[in-house]
């Protein structure tokens, strides 16, 4: 039976990130990948001829430079090239742009909205505000409230100090935020309808909630901390697709002499007298190990993949419970050429940006009503992108790739499994969308790839296809995720260890829960570390 210091479970970036750092510590690491390719939900797949599919995630920001610098990714190939702005087209023919210089950006909201684009100063500062003081804490392993241990009394004193740091009245608006809906923060700023509906959308990107839910708030700071090339809530695209994070990854692993199998799916986790002993894979064969790390989410670790016996019953409970709600549907479109937008000037720099077509905060919520019941959205939320236009390595020349990531979709329908022709009714329901501000987009398209949550979670494994391994909610963030007294990347068995995006700080191509993840597991080891902790903030 082979064996190795340490075994890692999932070739996803959070997986990748945790066996380059052990690695990096000089452990002998094998990471293992179900699928005959790596990246997980960070991945770039020929599906069609010579276009290469985003097919999962599709923009980068949120992965953390200090991970990026710490690995040397930019060795390994990792280029990230910022784009601009946002547009969301209208039913009247206009439509409201978003853009980077901020001299643009007045003119355009004031052109909807004089007083719109003076509260904006104020909205930018206050949630800029609230993502300094949560960046801060990215890198950190999550305090045990409940524990006198030195380093738990510390990290809570850290939280202590960066809340004083606040005044009362910024400290009560904390407190308001992290609790509000969306709808109401944005409420307390704007009066326009189509402003408001532009920016609502990175609250419910990716969640079973809708705007009015309490709690989506948060859910739209998580999409502003991140950043490229050091501009705090700016998007940009990996060369190549977003499989470009997880090869980066991947060579900075075997750079240190990891080895990673494909093809090597996991059976069961082997146990014995509450250690964790090794893995039996799907072809019976079984990997001795002293340390196993699991970049599976929480459920499909413990409910698929452990005996329930080895595990406490509580325990076991409240990882029944862990919100995965899968909500989110994509499709990756290959397109004979540009599509035009008439609504949009000519050479404008918002065919650049991400593209959305519903203009009211009822839409938005009406969206949201479809899910509720069991169904696709009849007018979803669509976050659409065509990366080719700055990455002109996914298509052949002239030809482009299109992104659209579909807000609601169901893991299933109204109680059951999908048919064909209901997938392909989802996916006809987002192209007429598109269609209705393209009238040329139709022509264009070569090719349709359908993803509802079922196919993502059968593909990559992810419990109900959601993105985020798990809700992003007040319930389910920092020591409570993913389930209060675990949330330090340890778990009821010994030498058993999460790195996935069921952990702090969540979900999105981050890579900070498997660096996180490294790190506590190394201290465990007694073994030095290189893994970046917390950084303080710009």
């Amino acid at each position: 039976m082979t064996r190795y210091d340490a075994l890692v479970l999932g070739a996803g970036h959070n997986g990748l990130t945790t066996a380059a750092f052990l690695a990096q510590a000089g452990l002998s690491v094998l990471c293992l990948e179900k699928n005959d390719y790596i990246g997980g939900a960070a991945v770039s797949r020929k599906l069609y001829k010579d276009w290469t599919y985003s097919n999962c995630s599709y923009v980068c920001s949120l992965l953390r430079p200090e991970i990026y610098r710490q690995l040397n990714l930019a060795k390994h190939g990792l280029q990230v090239t910022p784009f601009g702005g946002s547009v969301t087209f209208m039913e009247n023919g206009d439509y409201f742009g978003s853009y980077h210089d901020p001299v643009v950006a007045y003119r355009e909201m004031a052109r909807h909205s004089r007083r719109d684009a003076d509260a904006y100063t104020r909205y930018r500062a206050d949630t800029r505000r609230q993502s300094r003081l949560i960046r801060e804490f990215l890198l950190t392993t999550p305090p045990d409230p409940t524990s006198w241990r030195p380093r738990d009394l510390i990290g809570l004193l850290g939280i202590g100090r960066s809340f004083a740091a606040l005044s009362e009245e910024q400290m009560l608006d904390t407190y308001r935020f992290w609790t509000l809906s969306v709808a109401d923060y944005l409420n307390e700023y704007f009066e326009t309808d189509v402003i408001k509906a532009a920016l609502s959308g990175s609250g419910i990107i990716g969640t079973a909630l809708g705007i009015y839910s309490p709690g989506t708030a948060y859910v739209l700071l998580h999409h502003y901390m991140g950043d490229v090339d050091g501009n705090v809530g700016t998007w940009g695209y990996a060369r190549g697709g977003m499989g470009a994070v997880s090869n980066a990854l991947a060579g900075a692993f075997r750079e240190h002499g990891g080895e990673l199998r494909t093809e090597a799916g996991i059976e069961r986790i082997l146990t014995k007298k509450g250690r964790v002993t090794g893995v039996a894979l799907d072809s019976g064969e079984e990997i001795e190990a002293s340390t196993v790390v699991s970049a599976m989410d929480v459920k499909r670790t413990f409910l698929d993949c452990v005996e329930p016996e080895a595990l406490p019953s509580a325990f076991l409970e409240r990882v029944r419970h862990f919100k995965s709600r899968g909500s989110s549907g994509k499709l990756n479109i290959a397109l004979d050429g540009l599509p035009e937008f008439p609504a949009l000037p000519k050479d404008s720099p918002l065919y650049y940006s991400d593209m959305h077509f519903v203009d009211s905060m009822a839409r938005m919520e009406r969206a949201y009503d479809d899910w509720k019941d069991g169904t696709w959205s009849k007018d979803p939320y669509v976050d659409m992108v065509i990366p080719t236009l700055v990455d002109p390595t996914m298509a052949p020349p002239g030809k482009h790739f299109m992104s659209c990531f579909v807000q609601y979709c169901p893991h299933r329908l109204e109680g059951r499994d999908w048919t064909r022709a209901e997938r392909e009714a989802f996916a006809q329901t987002v192209i007429d969308q598109i269609a209705n501000y393209s009238p040329n987009f139709k022509d264009l398209i070569l090719h349709v790839e359908i993803r509802t949550p079922a196919d993502i979670e059968a593909e990559i494994g992810i419990t109900e296809g959601n993105i985020f391994h798990g809700e992003l909610t007040m319930d389910q963030l920092l020591f409570n995720r993913p389930v209060p007294g675990y949330a330090q990347y340890r778990t009821p068995v010994r030498g058993l260890y999460l790195c996935g995006s069921s952990t702090h700080p969540g979900g999105g191509v981050m890579a900070a829960p498997g660096a996180n993840a490294a790190r506590e597991i190394l201290a465990d080891l007694r073994r030095p570390s290189s893994v970046p902790e917390s950084f303080g903030d710009d």
